[in-house]
């Protein structure tokens, strides 16, 4: 019997310890899932909020990147019309023509063949409108060598071309339609030297008989503009072209071309602070 009750005892005691070891295993083992779930949460929403941080600086970053280039920009064109003075001209209508000529030789009458003008906004320094046309010559009639290698004009872009008096006309009618003929409009021609209005435009009216309207009486010779703003008279267009630093475009003596480049030079000393006015008349 007390063999038996030893027994008993025992296998009780024996129970007791294996629930006790089963509910301690438990236990940890409920604790350890907890850790590692909490541990997967916390990683997960880690992750989350980094992908949410970067899309957020991938939203941000363009857009203040774009904004600092933005400014870049308006401070750069806000230095460059620093000096830019209200002008009394609304516009400035850069002109340059070309003409018949010979190597070594003067012709008589000289011809005007191209007829280019550029519109320039004065406060904006854009060009808004532009005319141009090819002439055809009534006296001498085909283009010599010189004058193809000089202009790049050759004889098919010039015949049955308009003559001078339907090309002013044409001129005309372009200074309506972009109401430079309004009075309260004010515009000034500009050109490279005097020569274009002061003797080419007039000999020829006189030569043909023809009147030339009295918008051409008066304009602006670039290189004295170019000279009063650095204290340096040129004696062309390209040592001026080289003395501010400015590219030259195109052909050199292509009427379009050099209006183009006048045009620069222009923009350019108006950058400067040039103030501009007539310095030529008839």
């Amino acid at each position: 019997m007390n063999f038996y009750g030893l027994s008993r005892q025992s296998s009780f005691v024996s129970f007791i310890k294996t629930l006790e070891h089963n509910w301690l295993l438990h236990v940890k083992t409920t604790r350890t899932l907890k850790t590692q779930q909490t541990r997967i949460k916390s990683s997960q929403n880690f992750s989350t909020s980094c992908k949410h941080l970067t899309v957020k600086k991938r939203k941000r970053g363009p857009s203040a990147r774009s904004n600092k280039l933005f400014q870049i920009e308006q401070d750069r064109l806000a230095m460059a019309t620093s000096k830019l003075k209200d002008q009394y001209f609304d516009y400035f209508l850069v002109l340059d023509f070309e003409a018949t000529c010979k190597e070594n030789e003067l012709i008589y009458p000289q011809e005007i063949i191209e007829f280019p003008v550029l519109k320039i906004n004065s406060k904006t320094l854009e060009t808004e409108s532009v005319f141009h046309q090819y002439v055809q010559p009534r006296v001498h009639k085909d283009l010599t060598p010189f004058c193809t290698k000089l202009t790049g004009i050759i004889q098919a872009m010039v015949d049955d071309q308009p003559y001078i008096e339907d090309v002013l006309k044409s001129f005309d009618k372009w200074m309506a339609d972009n109401n430079l003929l309004d009075e309260n409009v004010k515009s000034l021609f500009v050109i490279c030297g005097d020569w274009d209005l002061l003797k080419m435009l007039p000999s020829q009216a006189e030569y043909f008989k023809f009147e030339t309207p009295s918008y051409f009486n008066r304009w602006l010779n670039v290189k004295k503009a170019y000279a009063e703003m650095t204290s340096t008279y040129p004696k062309g267009m390209m040592p001026m072209l080289e003395g501010l630093e400015i590219h030259h475009q195109g052909r050199h003596h292509s009427g379009i071309d050099d209006c183009k480049n006048i045009g620069n030079i222009l923009i350019e000393l108006l950058k400067r602070g040039y103030m501009a006015k007539a310095t030529g008349s008839r």
